[in-house]
C-alpha cells in the first residue's frame, strides 16, 4: 500500500509537525487538521461525511491522496485523487487562462492639422495593425499657435480616421479636445480575428 510522502519536522517543543509547501494552494493528506470532512471521489461522486482518519485510510487504500478542495465549506470538502495529476491539470488550466487574457495597451498615432494623404494612410495602416493585435488606439491632432482656430479641420481628419477603421474598430472615446489637441480613442471589435505572429 502506497502512503503518500509528507515531509515532517520536529518543532522546538519536540512535537512532530507537517512542513507545508508554501507554493501549494491545497492542503493534502496529514496537513488537513479537522475532525471530519465531506469526501468526494475522483469521479465527483459524494462519499459522505466521515472522520479525517477514515478519509485518509480510504485514500491510502486507493493509493491516492486526500486533497482539501473547499476549506471554507462546513465540513471542508476533500477529494480522493492523485495530487500530482491534479496539480498538473490545475497548472495547465491556469496557463491556458493566462494565455487567453491578452494584455491590452493604448497605442497612439499623432497627426498635424494639415496631414497629407500619404502620411494619413501610413499612420492609419499602423493603427489597423495595433487594433489587429487587440490594442486600443488613440489618434491625436496637434495644433500650434493660431492653428487652434481651425479645429473643424482636425475634427474632419479624426472623423476620416474613424471611418477608415470602421471595419475593425469601434469608437471607445469620441472626438474631444485635450488642451491644444483633439483626440479620439478606438477599441478593437471583438469579432475581428486578432493578427498575431506565431
Amino acid at each position: 500500500m502506497r502512503r503518500p510522502f509528507v515531509p515532517r519536522t520536529i518543532t522546538p517543543t519536540g512535537e512532530r509537525g507537517v512542513i507545508r509547501d508554501k507554493n501549494r494552494k491545497h492542503r493534502i493528506n496529514d496537513e488537513i487538521n479537522v475532525a471530519q470532512v465531506r469526501v468526494v471521489d475522483e469521479e465527483g461522486v459524494m462519499l459522505g461525511i466521515m472522520p479525517i482518519n477514515r478519509a485518509l485510510e480510504q485514500a491510502y487504500e486507493e493509493e491516492k491522496d486526500l486533497v482539501e478542495i473547499a476549506p471554507q465549506a462546513e465540513p471542508p470538502v476533500c477529494k480522493i485523487i492523485d495530487y500530482g495529476k491534479f496539480a498538473y491539470e490545475l497548472q495547465k488550466r491556469e496557463k491556458q487562462q493566462k494565455k487567453a487574457q491578452h494584455q491590452q495597451l493604448l497605442k497612439e498615432v499623432r497627426f498635424k492639422w494639415r496631414t497629407d494623404t500619404h502620411d494619413f494612410d501610413f499612420k492609419t495602416r499602423h493603427a489597423r495593425e495595433f487594433l489587429g493585435e487587440g490594442h486600443k488606439v488613440k489618434a491625436t491632432v496637434m495644433f500650434k499657435g493660431r492653428e487652434i482656430m481651425h479645429k473643424e479641420i482636425g475634427e474632419a481628419l479624426l472623423e476620416r480616421f474613424v471611418t477608415a477603421l470602421a471595419d475593425v474598430a469601434k469608437v471607445d472615446q469620441p472626438v474631444h479636445p485635450e488642451g491644444r489637441m483633439l483626440s479620439v480613442t478606438l477599441a478593437p471589435e471583438k469579432n475581428v480575428k486578432k493578427i498575431k505572429s506565431e
